[in-house]
């Protein structure tokens, strides 16, 4: 039951390693698919979307990350993919790197004399050293591997540092640093496999933010051993292989507490959100104790660093949205700014100046990414980038960066040719334009979104929303309704559901709690703030257009705590959400087709059974997984007579810094009227079926005259189709899909991008039909592991007959027995009447199913 459990509860990030593994092995059969592949593929651990956000460093246009000069006057710190250098009480910064690299992370040696530093390149975290003298720079750590978080000893003569070059996992090494050179490199943790249920984590034990005692002894680091959630508790250990280590203190440390001890050795500060829904700053006493905070505020401070004079405490905060470098004095707890109104960089560099106008002139907010020629992005200095998670390595050296801007951008690049991209949503096409960057000149680029627009390819008016949206999740950023906004309109879309949802143990929006409509919304731009349901267990749930809060605590089945009972399920959570006048939805449901008959695959996934007892509205068919698999699903549902509608949501954490897509990538288009959008009538749309859902390319469909979501009653026979496809990149298959099977297939080689076309389907018996396209692998712009769109069913009744499979219904009988074995078996009810309550809903699913034999 226990490794049951463990494999269930790691969640979505599971499975979705499986389905990228299932991908790359497809497609490393056909050799003009395209392969995009996750970033830093060395790193074997579950649920990248988390620990690559909040624990590796990130590409922003502000400060990520700071150390103190040995006499407490200066700063050096990352921003912008390079060190700067600066000094307390002036706004110049002087740029310490500019390499065909990211530069991040530094450490600055007691003598002044070096800066070690995280680079990002050759498809590698390494280790380098800055002289800071001559300013020559070298590698020191080449292993292919995740290297981070370097550290020097308080004497200058050893590094410690976290490497995945032991299994892929996150541990300590050291080495020796002699005169530029880091020498006998090993492992000072190994690798324990722990037989918690983890929830997100790895079964083996991770070792992450070291600091040295500062007698040099002792090495202070973050570990989950002995813990099922979270990155763990403050650990100690002498700073030798292998030696004893003791925890001092545990809280969920969420990646980011990086403790830092005082001067004189007797304080760490970190950072903590206990209690809170932002990290603030706290002080713990060396050995351990108590904790209390030294800094405040509705907005993160993060990544501190006590300064050698012991009197401040510099990190890196979000308190105006972007990052920024706030120094806290103690004692007295005033909070200065240091404030960068210059730069000073290494080489000759231009400004670029990017205006976006729409067919009458206007300005136009946009997704832009500008890149140099040696493919480093750039941005405006109060820019949020965000970088997409994954890329294809014969198509660019690094992932793609962007950020929106609401009709202009200003920025500084090398001197070179420069590569600018302009994009807003599906109906319009890429804008590529290639300029030369002159030293101490201005480049202005013109580009038009409405150059080269098509329409939706099909009847009436259609407007796209996403709704799985989150926007404050952990992320480096601090987001407001304003900024995602901007975010909204710079994608082209018209409405965003902005799902409240648990962090751990806090909710990160729960400011916007019964908000709903949100007062920035203008009349065909739309925010709604709704709620996810994260129960991982029976799959997680999109609640759209509640009235009033959102259901508390917001999860169940989660060990170890008060919300430890499988009770109440999804189908309780589903009639309370109705109880609200909202729409309850199965979201990102699978990475991997299910197997129900196989019983070494784990499966606890309630969709049939919900789906079953009439409590779902729709399905993200397009969302954050695999779109086919969901789809197979999804097919066998309809086959048996479901009625069940497709929506759409990228599950875009909007303040992160990476992320797996902007806001929108998944999108589902709803058809409304002719009036002012309002969010009760798109959610009206989605449950009468009148959507479409994609990652890119638009649809049309009609069947005997009817449209996506529309009934066609007929004798059995031949029935005409209209089929219509507009995409932002080409696609390998368009298909007519009727009752699981293709009935039409219009693509023959070449791929396209547009087209129309006209058929007929010859049906026999009651079902439906959809139109779908796809694309056998990745394909940029689209920032999804394959493009993928599909409309919701138009229904087919023949001869007023229903529709019938007995495979189908065997296989969701199969499914049901199988998470009704792993229900009755499971430990933590808080009671037996909880038990026998979800138990009988079970039942009365099974009997739904087998009427339908």
């Amino acid at each position: 039951m226990q490794r049951l459990l463990r494999v269930n509860w790691a969640g979505r990030g599971w499975w979705r390693r499986r389905s990228l593994l299932a991908l790359l092995l497809a497609t490393l059969s056909v050799s003009a698919v395209a392969q995009r592949l996750p970033v830093l593929r060395q790193i074997d651990l579950p649920h990248p979307y988390y620990y690559r956000e909040m624990y590796l460093p990130q590409l922003t246009s502000g400060p990520s990350s700071l150390a103190w000069s040995p006499d407490s006057r200066e700063l050096v710190y990352s921003m912008a993919g390079s060190l700067w250098r600066q000094t307390l009480g002036t706004t110049l910064a002087r740029q310490l790197t500019a390499d065909a690299s990211y530069d991040y992370q530094p450490d600055w040696s007691a003598d002044g004399r070096w800066i070690v530093y995280t680079s990002y390149r050759n498809d590698a975290l390494e280790l380098w050293v800055l002289d800071v003298a001559s300013g020559a720079h070298q590698a020191l750590l080449r292993n292919g591997a995740v290297n981070v978080e370097p550290r020097f000893s308080p004497d200058g003569k050893r590094l410690v540092f976290v490497s995945t070059a032991l299994n892929g996992h996150f541990h300590l090494f050291t080495g020796d640093f002699t005169d530029g050179k880091l020498l006998h490199v090993a492992p000072l943790t190994g690798e324990h496999s722990s037989d918690l249920p983890r929830y997100y984590y790895s079964a083996i034990d991770h070792e992450i933010s070291p600091v040295w005692s500062r007698d040099g002894r002792n090495i202070l680091y973050v570990s989950n051993r002995n813990h099922i959630y979270g990155t763990g508790g403050f650990w100690i250990m002498p700073a030798q292989p292998g030696a004893p280590a003791r925890e001092i203190h545990y809280e969920e440390t969420n990646w980011r507490a990086r403790p830092d001890f005082s001067p004189d050795g007797s304080r760490l500060v970190f950072a903590s959100y206990t209690g809170r829904q932002w990290h603030n700053l706290w002080l713990l006493p060396a050995a351990g104790g108590d904790a209390i905070a030294v800094g405040y505020g509705d907005a993160d401070q993060l990544s501190p660093r006590w300064a050698p004079d012991g009197e401040h405490v510099a990190f890196v905060t979000n308190r105006s949205g972007n990052t920024e470098i706030g120094i806290l004095q103690i004692p007295g707890g005033q909070v200065t700014s240091l404030v960068t109104a210059q730069r000073q960089y290494l080489g000759p560099v231009g400004t670029v100046h990017v205006k976006v106008h729409d067919r009458n002139g206007q300005p136009a907010a946009a997704r832009i990414s500008v890149t140099d020629g040696r493919g480093i992005a750039h941005a405006p200095a109060d820019a949020w980038i965000h970088a997409d998670d994954g890329f294809d390595r014969k198509e660019r050296p690094f992932e793609a960066h962007y950020f929106h801007a609401p009709g202009e951008a200003t920025l500084r690049a090398p001197v070179g040719t420069a590569q600018v991209e302009v994009m807003q949503g599906f109906e319009r096409p890429l804008q590529r334009r290639t300029v030369d960057v002159v030293a101490g000149k201005t480049t202005e680029v013109d580009v038009s979104v409405d150059d080269g627009r098509w329409g939706v390819p099909a009847a009436g008016r259609w407007v796209s929303g996403d709704v799985h949206v989150h926007m404050n999740y952990g992320g480096i950023y601090r987001s407001t309704p304003a900024h995602l906004l901007l975010q909204e309109q710079g994608e082209g879309l018209q409405l965003i559901e902005a799902l409240i949802v648990n962090k751990e143990q806090r909710f990160p929006d729960i400011a916007y709690n019964g908000r709903g409509l949100d007062p920035v919304s203008q009349p065909n731009t739309l925010i709604v703030f709704s709620q996810e349901y994260h129960t991982s267990y029976w799959g997680h749930l999109g609640l759209l257009n509640l009235d009033g809060g959102i259901i508390l605590p917001g999860y169940a089945g989660y060990p170890n705590t008060a919300a430890d009972s499988l009770y109440p399920s999804n189908t309780d959570v589903a009639d309370l959400a109705h109880a609200k006048g909202g729409l309850v939805g199965y979201v990102h449901p699978f990475d991997t087709p299910p197997h129900p008959f196989d019983k070494r695959e784990p499966l606890t996934n309630a969709l049939p059974v919900d789906v079953a007892l009439g409590k779902v509205d729709y399905i993200e068919v397009v969302g954050f997984s695999d779109h086919r698999s969901t789809a197979d699903v999804w097919y066998r549902l309809l086959n048996l007579g479901f009625r069940l509608p497709t929506a759409a949501g990228t599950d875009a954490m909007t303040n992160f810094a990476s992320l797996r897509g902007p806001v929108g990538m998944n999108r589902v288009y709803a058809r409304v009227g002719t009036g002012n959008l309002s969010q009760a009538e798109f959610a009206s749309a989605i449950k009468q079926g009148h959507t479409f859902a994609t990652n890119g390319p638009l649809l049309g469909f009609t069947l005997a005259g009817a449209e996506v979501g529309d009934e066609v009653q007929r004798p059995p026979g031949k029935m005409t189709f209209r089929a219509r496809l507009d995409s932002i990149v080409a696609v390998d298959h368009l298909d007519v899909v009727c009752n699981g099977k293709v009935m039409h297939s219009f693509i023959h080689g070449k791929a396209i991008a547009h087209g129309e076309f006209r058929g007929t389907v010859a049906l026999e018996r009651s079902g439906w039909c959809v139109l779908r396209a796809f694309t056998d692998g990745g394909r940029y712009p689209v920032l999804d592991n394959y493009a993928y769109a599909t409309t919701s069913p138009i229904y087919v009744t023949i001869g007023g007959t229903k529709p019938k499979s007995p495979v189908d219904a065997d296989f969701f009988l199969a499914w049901i027995d199988r998470v009704s074995e792993a229900t009755a078996a499971y430990p933590d009810w808080h009671n037996a009447d909880e038990k026998a309550h979800v138990m009988r809903n079970l039942q009365a699913a099974r009997a739904v199913y087998e009427g339908l034999r």
